[in-house]
């Protein structure tokens, strides 16, 4: 559990990469570093630059880059965080980014034909739903 703690720390950006969950939920409670946000979108969309809008919209993105210490709110924290599960899922599963990406942007018939990176950044729910299609995948279930 320390490795994967650590390895989702590091996905999100936290320099001290904190050795519990409760220190990752504390850090998302005091509010992410805006840069754990461009950190993820570097990582699933490197090629996307109004991936971050997903989470952030546009304006509000711009005027937080300006504070002084720019943070995303607990609301913002928590989708990044589901979102960078589905990534480390994703490359454990996969072990290579551009099949992850891959797995992510293509539509999936489990999904009513949705992309996985759509359902995922839409909701919490749907995010732990990928994880659950992607841990059918891994351990031989139907996905």
């Amino acid at each position: 559990m320390i490795t994967a703690t650590s390895s989702f720390a590091a996905t999100l950006g936290l320099k001290a990469a904190p050795g519990s969950p409760l220190a990752i939920a504390n850090s998302i409670k005091a509010g992410l570093p805006l840069a754990a946000l461009e950190r993820l979108s570097k990582a699933i969309a490197p090629d996307d630059a109004s991936f971050p809008y997903r989470f952030v919209p546009r304006a509000t993105l711009t005027r937080r880059k300006s504070a002084s210490e720019p943070k995303l709110t607990v609301d913002e924290g928590n989708r990044v965080a589901a979102v960078a599960k589905v990534w480390e899922f994703a490359m454990e599963i996969y072990r290579d980014e551009e099949r992850a990406r891959e797995f992510l942007y293509r539509q999936h018939p489990m999904l009513e034909n949705q992309r996985p990176i759509d359902v995922a950044t839409d909701t919490e729910v749907g995010a732990d739903l990928i994880i659950n299609l992607l841990g059918r995948a891994a351990y031989g279930g139907a996905a």
